[in-house]
């Protein structure tokens, strides 16, 4: 199974059943970010070199306007897309196999993890896996230590207040927090 056979199983929300080859790849695409975020991580990169990495990284060409401050972590990588003007701040963990797309202003705060794979509840199953997307609109902001689960968009223009939980969509325009998230106002009120 190839790279791109792999993202269209996983985009189609079919579940990745331990042992099996979709399983074998998601282990291997795996190695290969280990080794790319370690190139990432253990030195002093400029801005244009972390374009150069990521771009490695998700197998893209992301816009020379991206910035990150890492270290940054993923167990895929491949998943990954990136609009224009983004920007992800040190320690964040990215866990992409059900696909997370981040558009063009997006500031991602320091520890965010955005995590797209839920195992199977049954003790028996509980290493199969299946992945649902995370997107995150424009001029999204994201504070510190936030998580984020798989299947949730986040609207154009939201904050997600630091330590939040984000089970369920957050509407474009509003400030949420806490956890899990409730919506706490619109970003226009005084």
């Amino acid at each position: 199974m190839n790279t791109n056979e792999f993202l269209d199983y996983l985009n189609a929300g079919l579940p990745v059943q331990e042992g099996l080859e979709v399983h074998k790849c998601m282990c291997q695409l795996s190695q290969q970010a280990i080794q790319i975020t370690t190139k990432l991580n253990t030195c002093y990169h400029t801005p244009e070199e972390i374009c150069a990495i990521f771009s490695e990284l998700t197998g893209k060409e992301v816009d020379k306007s991206f910035r990150m401050f890492p270290p940054f972590y993923t167990d895929c990588g491949k998943n990954i897309n990136i609009g224009k003007n983004v920007f992800i701040n040190s320690c964040c963990c990215f866990q992409d196999q059900g696909g997370i797309t981040i558009n063009d202003g997006a500031l991602i705060g320091h520890k965010v993890v955005l995590a797209t794979l839920d195992h199977d509840f049954m003790p028996e199953k509980r290493g199969n896996m299946t992945g649902k997307p995370i997107v995150i609109g424009k001029n999204v902001w994201i504070g510190a230590n936030v998580t984020v689960l798989g299947g949730v968009t986040i609207g154009d223009n939201a904050i997600v207040a630091a330590g939040a939980v984000v089970t369920k969509d957050v509407p474009e325009n509003t400030i949420v927090g806490g956890i899990p998230t409730k919506v706490i106002k619109s970003i226009y009120d005084k």
